[in-house]
Parts: structure tokens; sequence; C-alpha cells
């Protein structure tokens, strides 16, 4: 085989490897999600509010891709921040949980659920602020 048939052949090689390394959305990358939890406190039948504050010590959990199950949970910040970081381009979920004011879903709890897609690397997408009844 001459030099340039093995040249060529060694660059598609290469380029079939590259396409197909393609990483899937998840950890290991330069981008962030980030947001802030607000909660509305009610009483128990839901007709009063108590009082309404950016959550401290919530747990907020991230789904890569297409998962059925969350990779990565944090807890938010005194001022009711989180930051997830170090991820790929992709599509992710974002919950946290709620009571259910209907007093109708088995537990009394939901999940509120944000999606996002994230582009490019080095991208921060910051969400709206969610909100959780407790």
């Amino acid at each position: 085989m001459s030099n340039n048939k093995l040249v060529f052949v060694f660059a598609m090689a290469l380029s079939a490897l590259a396409v197909g390394c393609s990483k899937p959305a998840g950890e290991g990358g330069t981008s962030k999600i980030k947001g802030k939890i607000y909660i509305r406190d009610y009483n128990s039948t839901f007709t009063i509010l108590q009082a309404s504050y950016f959550a401290m010590e919530e747990r907020v959990y991230i789904i890569y891709g297409d998962e059925t199950f969350y990779g990565d949970d944090i807890r938010t910040s005194y001022d009711g921040s989180y930051e997830f970081g170090y991820l790929r381009p992709g599509t992710y979920r974002i919950f946290a949980y709620s009571k259910d004011s209907t007093l109708s879903t088995p537990g009394g709890l939901f999940p509120v659920i944000d999606t996002v897609e994230i582009t490019e690397e080095y991208q921060t997408v910051e969400l709206p602020t969610m909100f959780l009844l407790k």
C-alpha cells in the first residue's frame, strides 16, 4: 500500500473515531445550569399563606439526557441558589419536590421540573426561579 493510501486510511479511521466518540449529556464538560428555589409555606389546607422565602438546604435534582433516574442532587445555598457545573452539551431536567395543594397525589408531593438544553461549551444557563409549596 502506498504512503498516500496509508495516510488516507489512517485519517478516515481517526475521523470515524472522533464522530463515534461524541459524549451524551452529563458531567465532564465546561457548562453549568443555575437557578433559585422559592418557597411558599401554607397551612395544612393551603388556605393561608404563612410565609414565603428563598429555600435554604432544599434538595434539587438533575437528570442527564434521556436517563430515567436522577444523576446527581445538591442542596440550595442560604439564598435559595443552586448550581450544577461541569456539564457537556445536551438536554437536562432539573427538579425539586413540592407539596400538592390539590391533596390528590399519594405521599402529598410532586416534582416541579424544568427542562433545559446546553448547546455549547462554556455556557451558563440560568433557569427561572422555581416555586415550591411547603
